[in-house]
């Protein structure tokens, strides 16, 4: 089956344009899509940057407004308390 996306980065030199996905998976601890340019070279994006990754619904909401998701600045908060903790704050 061949799956087509777009890519959808608002700053991308290649937005709008559509790919053949060769496949799709976590490298470098990021979710990425493979898939092959216009000559032939495998290359890589983040899935985010495409359409092939459901909308983000944080980011959405946020529009703009938040760059920090609240269970991202809890977990920031508990690894503050723990280095201040280890070393005797």
């Amino acid at each position: 089956m061949r799956i087509e996306f777009e890519v959808t980065h608002p700053f991308h030199p290649w937005r709008g344009q559509r790919f053949v996905l060769s496949t799709r998976k976590q490298n470098w601890g990021e979710d990425r899509v493979m898939f092959y340019d216009a000559d032939g070279r495998l290359r890589s994006l983040l899935a985010s940057w495409t359409d092939v990754a459901a909308p983000d619904v944080f980011i959405q909401i946020a529009a703009g407004r938040s760059f920090v998701r609240p269970d991202d600045l809890a977990t920031l908060a508990a690894l503050i308390e723990q280095i201040e903790r280890s070393h005797g704050g």
